[in-house]
Parts: C-alpha cells; sequence; structure tokens
C-alpha cells in the first residue's frame, strides 16, 4: 500500500484557482472548477481569506539574512557573554551561600571582610 500524501498547493496556484473563481459568473460554474481541481469549497474560502490578509505569497527558507548593520553581531556577542557572566554570577553566589550555612551547621566562626562591613 502506498502512504497518502498531502497535497500542497503553491501561492501561484492558489491565486490561479481564485482568479479563476471570481471569474465565475453563472451558477454552478464554481462547483465544476472545484471538481475539475480536485478541491473543497473550504480551501477556496480559506484561499480567499490568506488573499485578503496578504498571507498568499511564497516565504522564502532557510536561514534568515543578516542586518547590514556591522555593530549587530559585536552586540549579539556582547549579550550571550552577559547572559554566560550572569550565570555564573548566580552559581557562584549560590555557593558562598552554602558555604555559609555549612559552617554555621558546623559551628566555623567565618572571617568577615571589614570592606564590605
Amino acid at each position: 500500500m502506498a502512504k497518502a500524501t498531502r497535497r500542497r498547493f503553491t501561492a501561484e496556484y492558489k491565486l490561479k484557482v481564485l482568479r479563476e473563481a471570481d471569474a465565475c459568473r453563472k451558477p454552478g460554474e464554481i462547483g465544476a472548477l472545484l471538481r475539475r481541481e480536485g478541491l473543497y469549497s473550504s480551501l477556496l474560502a480559506a484561499w480567499r481569506k490568506q488573499r485578503s490578509q496578504g498571507e498568499l505569497f511564497e516565504k522564502k527558507r532557510g536561514p534568515v539574512a543578516k542586518e547590514k548593520n556591522p555593530l549587530s553581531s559585536k552586540v549579539a556577542a556582547l549579550e550571550k557573554e552577559n547572559v554566560r557572566l550572569k550565570a555564573r554570577a548566580e552559581r557562584a553566589e549560590a555557593l558562598v551561600d552554602l558555604q555559609k550555612k555549612v559552617s554555621e551547621i558546623l559551628g566555623i566562626e567565618l572571617k568577615r571582610n571589614k570592606e564590605k562591613d
């Protein structure tokens, strides 16, 4: 048995069918068009909605083009570095808190930094 595959319609084909449907004036012409093309009326309605919303165009696939601004890559690198350093600082603070709790449990007095207090 062959596995059924979903049909995919190009924007060009959709626009062609919509133009033909818009040109139909007599009763039953749209039904004949849909039977000839093997389509359902719901597809026609959905395509009309897409056309009115401006979504009926071919979308380019692949990676997004890089910005022209030369500083954008520098900003992205600095933001990545900032995230990394924030995570590292949070880990260090958690370690210090853990050391304080352990010293309290064991009764060890920690040396205080005079500059901070």
